[in-house]
């Protein structure tokens, strides 16, 4: 990658892409459920998909705040497209901190897409706790890996997994695998067909007796929860958050496209002139530009270290995903009866928004780890 490539804005790379493809296909991603590829065939040419790759091997070497901006642009017109750079970003961590830099650097080009496997039928939001199996099989270095996944994003579509199981043999609740997508075995049991994000493929995994090289392992035997706390809860918390509150930032938009351009006719008003409507609005408003303030505060935290850096981790998710709750509640409140119509885009901006709340660690699990946090309890 030359020096001008470097140097540049990954903003400024992705705003023709929001433009031309990101935006004209968030209906039909969204009402058709349709995976994004062509999208993520556009990032993947602008280097995108390798945003926090290493330049080591070719990637842009951009840090979690970058991420976290691109992701936010990106929910502001698509959350499913979104969710789906989130995941895989959180995936490219584990696999950057490690990987086999083959993999690394397909990442890096564009040529792989990864995401993480970590939700599971018996363990529900308790994601750190996996139920799925590893068991090494022979002497040859072959291990067989069992499990039921509740959900992964882009299943069927993603290149790889970031996948966790119980240890094979060492303490510690679990180990972390780079799972190869076309393994034989494993199986994505149903298409996707949720009430939001509707594009981003989050479907159940099956995994019945496949087998991987014991050099898949990401770490050590028994550190997949080190793993799962120092890299991936950071990463994800703080990329969901910037999705919710694109998602916001896109509710308030559509609302004050809506009040500013429909009218009392006998009046020759517009909804924008009553004062409750404003107010409705300037609420939203305030709540997505708190939840940034928190966002933009986390990523200080975790880049300067400080005292307080897992505690924002922990809040942000929670405070973004709830707020955005409320933010398109109030966007579906303005614009009244029309909010009902797809045309005016907060409905689907109201659906997706639910996601935040329940994806694990739920925000009712984070309320948990926060207030554990307050009193001084251990979270775990």
């Amino acid at each position: 990658m030359n020096e001008t490539t470097v140097q540049i804005n990954p903003l400024e790379l992705l705003e023709p892409i929001v433009r031309d493809e990101i935006a004209p296909n968030a209906i039909e991603v969204d009402q058709n459920g349709t995976f994004p590829r062509a999208t993520l065939n556009a990032l993947a040419d602008a280097g995108l998909l390798g945003l926090v790759s290493s330049r080591e091997v070719g990637g842009m070497g951009q840090t979690l705040r970058a991420a976290a901006l691109v992701v936010e642009r990106i929910a502001q017109e698509c959350a499913s497209t979104a969710m789906i750079v989130c995941m895989h970003y959180a995936a490219t961590a584990v696999v950057e901190a490690h990987g086999a830099r083959e993999v690394r650097e397909q990442i890096a080009a564009g040529k792989h897409l990864s995401t993480l496997a970590f939700s599971e039928v018996g363990s529900r939001s308790h994601f750190w706790a996996p139920v799925s199996t590893a068991i090494e099989i022979s002497n040859n270095g072959h291990v067989r890996l069992d499990a039921k996944k509740s959900w992964a994003t882009s299943a069927g579509y993603a290149d790889s997994y970031v996948w966790s199981s119980k240890p094979l043999r060492a303490e510690g609740a679990s180990t972390i695998w780079l799972v190869p997508a076309r393994a034989p075995g494993l199986n994505v049991p149903a298409a996707f067909n949720g009430l939001g994000l509707r594009g981003n493929a989050s479907s159940p995994i099956i995994a019945n007796e496949v087998i991987v090289e014991k050099a898949a392992m990401l770490g050590g035997d028994g550190d997949g929860f080190n793993i799962m706390m120092g890299i991936v809860l950071p990463n994800f918390s703080v990329m969901n958050a910037a999705m919710s509150i694109g998602t916001m930032h896109a509710a308030t938009t559509n609302a004050a496209a809506h009040v500013t351009g429909t009218k009392y006719e006998h009046l020759n008003s517009a909804l924008a002139d009553l004062p409750t409507i404003r107010a409705y609005l300037a609420r939203a408003r305030v709540k997505s530009d708190l939840a940034r303030g928190l966002l933009l505060d986390t990523l200080d935290a975790l880049e300067t270290n400080r005292a307080d850096a897992m505690l924002r981790v922990l809040e942000v998710k929670a405070a973004a995903g709830e707020s955005a709750l409320e933010v398109t509640d109030l966007a579906m409140r303005v614009c009244g009866g029309a909010a009902f119509r797809k045309e005016v885009g907060v409905e689907r901006n109201f659906r997706d928004a639910r996601a935040a709340n329940v994806m694990a660690p739920t925000t009712d699990v984070l309320y948990d780890f926060i207030g554990k946090a307050v009193c001084g309890m251990p979270l775990f």
